[in-house]
């Protein structure tokens, strides 16, 4: 098989040369000039009832050998958050269950996890300020148990309990004063979650300037800060307003080249949902900074944020589809599902987008395999005989 079938909006069937597979190396030490995690998704059992509303159904095996393949190429795991569908689909027991299973693997394999830790396990919509910080003690309590690293999420509770700057900075001082060692906090935009809108304060200023107060009050208490909105200018000031040993972790899909890069004035290091579907391109791009080659770093990683800004298109929410399609055309998961039935979010015109950049930046790992899969998808939906 030498060709790709493309859809277009227009209904019209195009073809494109199938790149060969990109033959990147795994590294041979430990990734050394950044410090990056891959956002994981988790992948639901074939045979389960993972439809709208139900409790997700994981297929454990296929979940847990993803993660392996992560840590296979250098890159932490990040794990239990928005990627894995948080807020959309996996619930807290299948949560709780995904920390305690992803914890136990990192220590089998030697690989690094860190988890989200939010208090969507609370059912009621609106509840006061203390029950928002006993919800993530909650949660914490679960993630420190279990021996993973943490990762504090941005809370739907507490963004409609907050009436201003002094009520998220009262939160986050009781919980990161409950934490057993320091943690990473996220700021996810409203482009990723609308009903985060006004995270941190009114507008960007002020969210900048509570965030940089939470951490400051004490700075030994946070590992880092991972800024998700799509905004590299913002990320870029808050990077270098951060105190002396706090790392800045992009999780800007859109930008992430030039924020890793970095400048004379520093770098970001990466916690992001895109280095889940590129993971041996990311990782080859890395050892290249590693081996101080900042062109050859740009040229590897450089033609892969194109794929990701159209994963990560809006609506921003439904990215984890194409994470899912990735891994299934590069043979991580037996089919093209999700929990939810969120496999359903995007259209095929969007999915072949998806297939058309992949194949360009070298992100099919199994080129043959991905195009068998994609034809057998067109095929199934009338597209191909």
């Amino acid at each position: 098989m030498t060709a790709l079938a493309l859809l277009g909006a227009d209904g019209a069937v195009t073809s494109a040369p199938l790149a060969d597979a990109p033959g990147h190396e795994r590294p041979a030490a430990p990734l050394r000039s950044r410090v990056a995690f891959a956002a994981a998704h988790v992948v639901p059992r074939v045979a389960g009832e993972n439809v709208p509303g139900s409790p997700a159904d994981i297929d454990w095996d296929a979940t847990l050998a993803f993660r392996r393949h992560v840590w296979s190429w250098g890159l932490g795991v990040a794990d239990a958050m928005d990627t894995a569908q948080r807020n959309m689909g996996i619930d807290w027991r299948a949560t709780a269950e995904l920390i305690r299973r992803s914890a136990a693997e990192a220590r089998a394999v030697g690989g690094e996890v860190v988890v989200g830790v939010n208090t969507d396990h609370v059912a009621d919509p609106v509840i006061p300020l203390d029950a928002v910080a006993a919800a993530y003690l909650h949660q914490l309590e679960v993630a420190e148990e279990a021996g993973a690293g943490v990762v504090l999420m941005a809370s739907r509770h507490l963004a409609r309990a907050a009436s201003g700057p002094a009520d998220y900075e009262r939160v986050y001082r009781e919980v990161l004063s409950r934490a057993s060692s320091p943690v990473v906090l996220h700021w996810l935009g409203d482009v990723f979650d609308p009903q985060l809108a006004g995270y941190f304060g009114a507008d960007l200023a002020e969210a900048s300037a509570t965030l940089l107060r939470i951490i400051e009050e004490d700075p030994s208490r946070v590992r880092g800060v991972k800024m998700s909105l799509l905004d590299a200018d913002a990320e870029v000031a808050v990077r270098r307003a951060l105190p002396a040993g706090v790392r800045m972790f992009t999780g800007d899909d859109y930008n992430y080249v030039g924020l890793i890069e970095g400048d004379e004035r520093g770098h970001s290091d990466a916690l992001l949902g895109a280095f889940a579907a590129i993971a041996p391109s990311a990782s080859a791009a890395l050892q290249a900074l590693d081996a101080g080659d900042a062109a050859g770093y740009r040229a590897l990683l450089g033609p892969t944020e194109a794929l990701a800004r159209q994963v990560f298109a809006a609506p921003t929410p439904y990215y984890k589809t194409g994470v899912a399609f990735l891994s299934w055309l590069n043979g991580h998961q037996p089919a093209f599902q999700m929990i939810g039935g969120l496999h359903s979010a995007r259209s095929l015109p969007h999915l072949s987008e998806i297939v058309r950049l992949a194949n360009a930046s070298g992100a099919l790992e199994r080129p043959e395999l991905a195009a068998e899969r994609w034809h057998a998808l067109l095929r199934v939906n009338g597209v191909l005989a």
